[in-house]
């Protein structure tokens, strides 16, 4: 765990190093993230067309494994930071629900389009076969509008 804690840290001290240095409006731990998602498919990936991919070490794995189920505690001092700022929640309401319900909006829409484009290039057809147990009844084929 110890391992895996450090190369994380690595990693976010390099894209905060990086963020700094040149003056970018990306936080540092987004670019360290990025870098990491970068050195993971360079080393696990394999090679090109060869449908070759090894899987991280169970040391990584389980240290991020750990790390996602307690992530809602990440939350907590972006809750307190806002409890923090309750005068300017009160006096700044509106302009702020109009940013949270377009990037809601944005983010349900961006979703959606990854989502359709992924389905062309991997050629996914959507048959309906997916829905076994619905309205359409256990054989996959519902009643047609009469």
């Amino acid at each position: 765990m110890l391992k895996a804690l450090t190369l994380f840290l690595i990693f976010q001290l390099a894209g905060e190093t990086i963020a700094r240095a040149l003056t970018v409006p990306i936080p540092g731990p987004v670019i360290g993230m990025a870098l990491f998602l970068g050195a993971m498919l360079l080393r696990y990936r394999g090679r090109a067309g060869d449908g070759t991919a090894r899987a991280a070490p169970d040391w990584l794995s389980g240290t991020a494994d750990g790390l996602l189920k307690h992530l809602s505690l990440l939350f907590v001092p972006a809750s307190v930071g806002l409890i923090q700022h309750v005068e300017r929640l009160e006096s700044e309401w509106l302009p702020i629900g109009l940013a949270l319900l377009a990037s809601t909006v944005a983010a349900i829409a961006v979703g959606a389009l990854t989502f359709v484009v992924v389905a062309r290039w991997t050629d996914h057809v959507a048959t309906g076969a997916e829905v076994k147990d619905g309205a359409e009844g256990s054989d996959g084929e519902g009643e047609g509008p009469s």
